[in-house]
């Protein structure tokens, strides 16, 4: 039997809960309306310290302890700004868990009560049914105010947000190398750099300092490409060797997607995919792919029709459940390769796909469902004939390469390191030809031609994206919540210097012989000193990043999720060259052909010419 006497003492301890929980969420409604109030009544981010302070650089642009002192400010303003949203965004939970309280403990008291039917008189019906009013709007009164303030947690939430974007309009400044403030659209392509025809071997030094070799030999072999091929065109994600680098000449530097200028054509993909085009010749390769459908794409350079469609079905050893994918990977992040006599297409449940030029299938097969919780990305490569695969995942790492013509095995070499969503990168270092891959704990150099590790050092950690940056020697890998490592390589690898105030978790580092420029996912880019670590200038732009630079005539070219492409020198200084919006937003990096730029939007494929 229920003691009745603890029963009561329950009951009062649930009513006085409950009245505490409601005192509780009175006074976070008061606060909740009067921090709506004073925001809109005075906005931190606009303070008339910082516009002043602007308005003072603006006449004085080659004070440079001002400027410091905006970005201090800058600074300050920004962190009140993220502590005031969590401060906002926890009232609302609050808020919401002591009203959840208020009516747990209500009703399993009233649940607790036991009372036997009273038959009214008159006078207690009128007395009850005014009772029962009141508390009707006591409620209503309650519910009003409690819908009200959640309400102003969320406008407060998003006025933040809105005044944030304003303030960092507000106090942008961009000095180019004189210390003027720049107006991209103003700015007129000039001093663009010719690098000249690479030499044989492929090493070219530009207007960067670059430094950088493919490791493809001159002569081809039994019918695969030159060197010299392979640098007139750009048969894979980052372009020949997978670092970032392209050969080709006349590249313009300025367009409008929205009116047209410069937008020679534009062509819609059918399926979605983040993979990157890649070039061959007149004729541009990539894919796309939903749940239910992967297809491999060729289309003209020169007039963006589409030449044929390939349907990936009937793999053998194809899953028939497609792997489970977040929706910045999908189902086809992959990019495409081509040694220029067949095209080569993973999609992310494993299917592999060897296609020659005009679509016709030459083979195919599947490597197994890659376990990997974000979807698998790591992109393709060729070194000769063999086509190169990493296929780091959870519980069995590798990498291997396979026959392009028969797509039979030549080699796997079993890696003991975690997923990784990281691409290979191939160079040639002077002394031998090596292959280059990033996945947690290690940075590991193998001999492309035969799987052997050549040499590996541990330092780099977590769920690694970015691929390797390479030039002059030295091996630049980063990962987010890790650290930023220059490794000069050689028979026994050194750390030459490290970093760990700006890091990437997705897209990958571009060095030169003298500079390093590392891009984050939120939108800065920083610019380091190649040898020694120094920090020569930082940039933030307003949008994400998920494209990785590309290095083209002395000139970086960047493309931001908006799909504007932010293009500057590879220079000490941030110059700016141009900011060509694409009309709309982009997550692939972009692929060259002399005098064109073609760029995978989000829904179409682009070509840029002069």
């Amino acid at each position: 039997m229920n003691d009745p006497k603890l029963s009561a003492s329950t009951r009062k301890l649930l009513q006085n809960i409950a009245t505490a929980s409601a005192i509780f969420a009175t006074v976070l409604c008061v606060l909740i309306i009067v921090n709506f109030i004073q925001i809109k009544r005075s906005d931190p981010l606009n303070s008339p310290a910082l516009k002043a302070l602007v308005d003072r650089v603006q006449s004085n642009p080659e004070d440079e302890a001002l400027r410091q002192e905006i970005r201090e400010l800058d600074l300050l303003a920004r962190k009140a700004f993220f502590t005031n949203q969590w401060q906002v965004r926890m009232g609302g939970y609050l808020l919401f868990f002591s009203l959840l309280v208020v009516v747990i403990c209500l009703k399993t008291a009233e649940l607790m009560q036991k009372t036997l039917p009273d038959v009214p008189t008159e006078e207690k019906t009128d007395f009850w049914h005014t009772r029962k009013i009141n508390r009707i709007w006591v409620a209503y009164t309650g519910i009003s105010i409690v819908v009200i303030s959640l309400l102003l947690v969320f406008l407060t939430h998003r006025e933040l947000g809105k005044n944030l974007v304003v303030a960092s309009e507000a106090i942008k400044v961009r000095p180019d190398a004189s210390g003027s403030e720049i107006n991209a659209e103003n700015v007129q392509p000039s001093g663009v750099l010719n690098t000249g025809t690479p030499p044989d071997s492929l090493t070219t030094d530009t207007a960067g300092g670059t430094n950088a070799t493919l490791g493809i030999s001159k002569v081809a072999l039994e019918g695969y490409p030159t060197a010299q091929e392979i640098a007139a065109n750009f048969p894979s994600f980052r372009g020949p060797g997978g670092f970032g680098m392209a050969w080709q000449k006349n590249i313009p530097t300025s367009w409008n997607g929205k009116s047209g200028k410069n937008i020679k054509w534009k062509t819609e993909i059918p399926l979605p995919g983040y993979n990157s085009p890649i070039i061959w010749n007149d004729r541009i390769y990539l894919s796309g792919a939903s749940a239910t459908k992967r297809e491999i794409y060729c289309f003209d350079l020169n007039s963006g029709t589409m030449i044929w469609r390939k349907i990936a079905e009937k793999i053998p050893g194809s899953p028939g459940q497609e792997p489970k994918v977040i929706s910045e990977t999908g189902f086809c992040a992959p990019t495409m390769t081509t040694d220029g006599r067949r095209v080569y297409a993973l999609f992310a449940n494993g299917d592999l796909l060897a296609l020659d030029l005009e679509g016709n299938l030459i083979w195919s097969k599947n490597l197994g469902v890659p376990q990997n919780h974000y979807g698998h990305s790591s992109s393709l490569i060729m070194y000769h004939d063999l086509l190169i695969i990493q296929y780091d995942q959870r519980g069995s790492g590798s990498v291997m390469a396979l026959s392009g013509k028969t797509g039979e095995q030549a080699w796997q070499t079993s890696r003991s390191v975690k997923i990784s969503w990281a691409s290979p990168v191939i160079v040639n270092t002077g002394k031998r030809t090596e292959l280059i891959l990033a996945a947690e704990p290690i940075v590991a150099s193998y001999n492309p031609a035969s799987g052997k590790e050549l040499w590996r050092m541990d330092c780099i950690a977590g769920e690694v994206g970015p691929s390797v940056a390479y030039a002059d020697g030295v091996v630049y890998a980063v990962n987010d919540f890790s650290k930023l490592s220059a490794i000069a390589i050689g028979e026994t690898p050194r750390l030459l210097w490290e970093e760990s105030d700006w890091l990437s978790d997705i897209p990958s580092p571009l060095a030169t012989e003298k500079y390093l420029f590392l891009v984050t996912s939120y939108g800065a880019v920083v610019c380091y000193d190649a040898k020694n670590g120094t920090k020569y200038w930082e940039q933030e732009y307003e949008a994400p990043v998920f494209a990785s630079p590309m290095l083209v005539e002395g000139n970086v070219f960047l493309l931001d999720k908006k799909g504007v492409m932010h293009i500057f020198k590879a220079d000490q200084n941030y110059s700016v060259i141009s900011e060509s919006p694409l009309g709309e937003g982009s997550s692939c990096t972009p692929a060259f052909a002399d005098g064109k730029i073609i760029i995978r939007g989000d829904k179409n494929l682009y070509c840029i010419g002069r």
